[in-house]
């Protein structure tokens, strides 16, 4: 890894200083990051490089007024946070508040546990992506197309601030993703698998069992009755809980989405009842080995677990300094960006709700007629509303599972359907597949993760009854 950048740290410290007295407030990020990145489309092959990557950003801000400026050029350093102070102080014309932290001057990194990929070649990575395309390819007849991904990143940054926090830290994060489209006549139904490490490139490595999936739930789903769409009592299993705490839940209790939105900030009032006494959602970088792991923010708070549902109620929420200095409240260690191009805003790292107390096996149980759903294959959120693809899908009949249906989609209001979680299961697992997009910056390592739940009254699409 070049260290272009980090022996510089003088530099930036003499030129903070040099403009510290024309803002309120100042930080510089430096960024050198390398990876690598293959796309193969059935037979060809759509990208297949190896990258380096060396720049940084500005941050100014003064009266309430920010100024941003990216470079990649570390000589023009000077020049940049000149724009940035300029811009900020062009547009401030309020009151900084900036939510207190400390002051902390570190170098950590996050530990890898096995293979680093920067010691694989392109070449092996290439035959890995060959051998879990041919899966895919020779898995059946009907399937007509195969994309199998794959990338990975190793970010070193640097951060510091006119307060006096100087902080260098570093990871590497890697990713893999497979999707087999199966057709019959008119028929075509895909099934699609994700996982993602920020441990070492073993987990890559062994994944044919889950290759398979994906094409047997393609290929299986040709000959699949469609769901009849109605209203059912819904068992989820622990992939689905990640994605809907992730995507419906988790993204409201971002702070930069109410602080500005009265009517939102109504709805999101601290103290509200939104389930039951049960329910306990929580969002943090510092548990350790998970994709939105970490030890410091990128505006230098240090990484946190947040409690956001206790008990039922709503607790807390996610912030930078602006926004909780902003609410009055208490920064969370949530501003993150994805590359040294964007600036920092409020998002999720880690994300998930705690299991319960009831076994997996007895949320079936008293349900007439209802449906079991497992893994995802996309969906969208608009504000408090959702919608989510399964990937796979049973008919519940007289609590138990029986015939498997197709084209499940589940849809609801997230703050109802919190409410109508009827029970949580024991069980608990960790999806490290996320990749979470907002404001433009897609593709921001998360995590998710919880329980089986069982949720009354979800609207399921599918064929009209």
């Amino acid at each position: 890894m070049p260290t272009v950048l980090f022996d510089t740290k003088n530099l930036l410290t003499d030129l903070i200083a040099r403009y510290r007295s024309r803002v309120d407030y100042l930080a510089i990020r430096l960024e050198e990051s390398e990876g690598s990145s293959i796309i193969l489309r059935g037979d060809k092959i759509e990208t297949l490089s190896e990258g380096l990557s060396i720049g940084g950003q500005v941050r100014a801000c003064y009266k309430g007024g920010w100024g941003f400026a990216s470079f990649n050029q570390l000589s023009t350093l000077s020049d940049r946070i000149e724009e940035a102070v300029t811009a900020a102080r062009i547009v401030g014309d309020e009151e900084t508040v900036l939510a207190p932290i400390p002051i902390i001057q570190d170098v950590r990194q996050l530990p890898l546990l096995g293979i680093d990929p920067r010691q694989i070649s392109l070449t092996d990575k290439k035959a890995l992506c060959d051998r879990y395309n041919q899966i895919l390819k020779g898995y059946d007849p009907c399937i007509t197309t195969t994309s199998v991904r794959y990338g990975d990143s190793t970010q070193r940054v640097i951060i510091a601030t006119s307060e006096g926090t100087l902080i260098e830290q570093s990871w590497v994060d890697m990713e893999m993703r497979f999707s087999a489209t199966a057709r019959n006549g008119d028929l075509v139904q895909t099934g699609r698998e994700t996982t993602g490490s920020r441990k070492a490139y073993d987990d890559l490595k062994n994944l044919d069992e889950q290759v398979c999936s994906a094409a047997q739930r393609a290929v299986n789903a040709l000959s699949l009755p469609p769901v009849k769409g109605g209203t059912y009592t819904v068992v989820i299993d622990p992939i689905l809980t990640g994605l809907f705490v992730h995507e419906a839940f988790g993204h409201l209790s971002e702070a930069d989405m109410t602080y500005e939105n009265p009517d939102l900030l109504e709805v999101m009032s601290m103290g509200r009842q939104f389930g039951s006494e049960e329910l306990q959602i929580f969002d943090g970088a510092a548990p350790e080995g998970h994709r939105g792991s970490y030890f410091y923010d990128d505006e230098g708070t240090p990484a946190t677990t947040t409690q956001l549902i206790k008990d039922g109620v709503l607790v807390g929420r996610l912030h930078s300094r602006e926004t909780a200095g902003k609410l009055g409240e208490t920064a969370t260690g949530n501003a993150r960006c994805l590359n040294y191009h964007y600036p920092p805003i409020v998002r999720m790292t880690n994300t998930w709700i705690e299991p319960g107390k009831t076994p997996v096996a007895d949320l079936l149980g008293g349900i007439k007629e209802g449906v079991y759903a497992r893994n995802w294959l996309g969906g969208m959120t608009n504000g408090e509303m959702f919608t989510f693809s399964a990937g796979e899908a049973w008919m519940i009949r007289d609590g138990n599972i029986a015939e498997p249906v197709r084209d499940v989609t589940l849809s609801g209001n997230v703050f109802k359907t919190l409410g109508d979680i009827e029970a949580i299961g024991n069980d608990f697992y960790w999806d490290e597949s996320g990749g979470c997009g907002k404001a433009g910056q897609s593709g921001l390592p998360v995590g998710c993760g919880g329980p089986s739940l069982r949720i009354n009254n979800v609207v399921v699409g599918g064929e009209a009854a």
